[in-house]
């Protein structure tokens, strides 16, 4: 139900946008005395951002600001952007209990790996797991998991909660 009220409003966001950009193109033909809607080119709504960061703020996280980041490295890679947010869930509390400016909330190298910023950590972690886990075959959070996390039963039970959870949030536009 929320994925479909979810789908709804961006579509109609997508509506009223193009709506207000035809509107506007057209008053321009016509050469209308009428006052002129501004107009919107492209629209950069992106429902995911907005979860996202909701998800994270309720968490107290410290990567709220770099959703947007996380998003488009997943989409860069082709991978499923709530994973890699889900994985700094379960290794560090989503980036709360980290080594000091180490930016590693996936805990690379058992935490003793330091990244030199929040978004060269995400690009690195996105890119690794397309070409060194997707791509060889590990293609769903359970066989990734024997990888990543061995020899942990329960690691890739823990991120496929915390993509659920991501899921289950309500479209929201105050943050």
């Amino acid at each position: 139900m929320i994925k479909n009220i979810t789908c709804i409003l961006f579509v109609l966001a997508l509506f009223c946008t193009s709506v207000s950009s035809l509107k506007a193109a057209t008053l321009e033909a016509e050469g209308s005395a009428v006052p002129k809607f501004n107009k919107i080119e492209k629209s950069n709504f992106d429902y995911r951002v907005y979860t996202l960061r909701k998800f994270f703020t309720e968490y107290n996280s410290p990567l709220t600001p770099y959703s947007a980041e996380f998003i488009a490295e997943a989409d860069y890679y082709g991978i499923d952007y709530r994973m890699i947010p889900a994985i700094t869930g379960v290794e560090s509390t989503f980036g709360k209990q980290i080594p000091a400016n180490s930016y590693n909330a996936y805990g690379w190298a058992n935490g003793n790996y330091s990244f030199k910023s929040w978004p060269n950590s995400i690009q690195i972690v996105a890119k690794t797991l397309k070409t060194k886990y997707i791509d060889r075959g590990a293609t769903s959070i359970n066989k990734i998991a024997k990888i990543y996390a061995p020899p942990s039963t329960t690691w890739g039970n823990k991120v496929n909660y915390f993509v659920s959870k991501i899921d289950t949030l309500p479209l929201s536009f105050d943050i």
